[in-house]
This record gives structure tokens, C-alpha cells and sequence, in this order.
């Protein structure tokens, strides 16, 4: 099984045997390749019923719920990772949701969209309308994203949490690494999205 580009390098994060939560992990995919590749015992949430059936008919467990409303329910440490892929955008409260992924499990992989991307700015400066692209298809009324952020400001946002940014991959619109550290304007402008290895000081 090949993995999407993207969900390779958070896959890269995680230590093989390792305890593992994935918080909106779809059909399980990312799950499924951490157990046969690096027989992580893992386990995910998942909001959408028809997705949490394929996980769970793959063999993975997986449970329906809410991120939002469910995760406080967890214990302290209860994972080694807790892995929240491209969704953090769409919660209601980021602020509550990061403080238990780094809570829940010793370190958390985080991915963002980059709202800041060169194509997003030129986007909306030509058009005078919301970005329509690939890696962000919603229209305005409809998308699920509800917090837009760019690199620099996840940055920020983990420092004002007291949140420690241990790794952080920038990626490029094929999902694959770039070489921008995730510091400065060039991966806010040319990083499709950031990928980051979390813990709490």
C-alpha cells in the first residue's frame, strides 16, 4: 500500500511500535499503513459514519465521534502520538483541541493548510474572490474551514500555548517535502501546507 504523499511524512514522525491515536483519520488509511509498516498499535476518530465503516472494514479501530466534543473525554498520556491531519482549520476551537492533543499523547503531529500560499494571495488579489484550488476546493459559503491560518501564524499560535515545535516539515501542492524549514516569508509564501512535530514544554 503507497501512501498519499502527504500523510508519508507525518507517517515519517511516528516511532515504529508506538501508541497511536489518529483524530479525524478518515478511512483509516494513514492508521492501516502505521500498523503493517511500523506495527504501531493504533486507533482513530472519525466523525463521518460511512468513512469510520471503511476503517473498521479494513481492520482498523476506529470510532465515530465529534473532535470537538470528544477529546477532553481522553486521559492524560494515553498515546505516545496523536495525529490531526489538515482538520485543525475546521475545528470549532483550535486553541482547546491543541492543548489535548499534546495533552492526550507525549507528542502530536499537526498538519495545516498554508492560507498564506503565493497561489492563494495572487488568487485572491487578481480575482477579488476567495481562492478556489486544489488543496483548498471549498467556495467561501461551503467550506468546512472555518480558522484560516497561515505557517507563521500556527508558529505563533504554538508559542502563545506554550507548545514546542520539535520538527516541522513544509510541503509542497504534490505533498512532498520542500526544502523551507518552516521559518521565515519563503515557507509561508511557497509551502502548500506545514507539518509539525509537537510536544508540551
Amino acid at each position: 500500500m503507497t501512501l498519499r504523499a502527504d500523510l508519508a511524512v507525518i507517517a515519517e514522525l511516528i516511532a515504529p511500535k508506538a501508541r497511536v491515536l489518529d483524530v479525524g483519520c478518515g478511512d483509516g488509511a494513514l492508521l492501516k499503513w502505521l500498523r503493517d509498516e511500523k506495527k504501531v498499535d493504533g486507533r482513530g476518530i472519525e466523525i463521518n459514519q460511512a468513512d469510520v465503516n471503511r476503517a473498521i472494514s479494513s481492520g482498523i479501530p476506529v470510532i465515530q465521534g465529534d473532535v470537538d466534543s470528544d477529546l477532553p473525554h481522553y486521559p492524560d498520556a494515553a498515546y505516545d502520538y496523536v495525529i490531526l491531519s489538515q482538520a485543525l482549520q475546521a475545528m470549532r476551537e483550535p486553541k482547546v483541541v491543541l492543548n489535548d492533543l499534546v495533552r492526550i499523547g507525549r507528542k502530536a503531529v499537526v498538519s495545516v493548510p498554508n492560507f498564506g500560499h503565493w497561489k492563494n494571495r495572487l488568487y485572491l488579489a487578481l480575482r477579488g474572490r476567495m481562492p478556489v484550488t486544489k488543496t483548498l476546493s471549498y467556495q467561501w459559503y461551503d467550506t468546512p474551514n472555518i480558522h484560516f491560518c497561515t505557517i507563521s501564524d500556527f508558529v505563533v499560535f504554538c508559542e502563545e500555548l506554550g507548545i514546542t515545535i520539535e520538527h516541522r516539515v513544509v510541503v509542497d501542492a504534490r505533498g512532498h517535502k520542500t526544502n523551507f524549514t518552516g521559518r521565515g516569508w519563503a515557507a509561508n509564501l511557497f509551502g502548500q501546507q506545514g507539518v509539525f512535530l509537537l510536544s508540551r514544554k
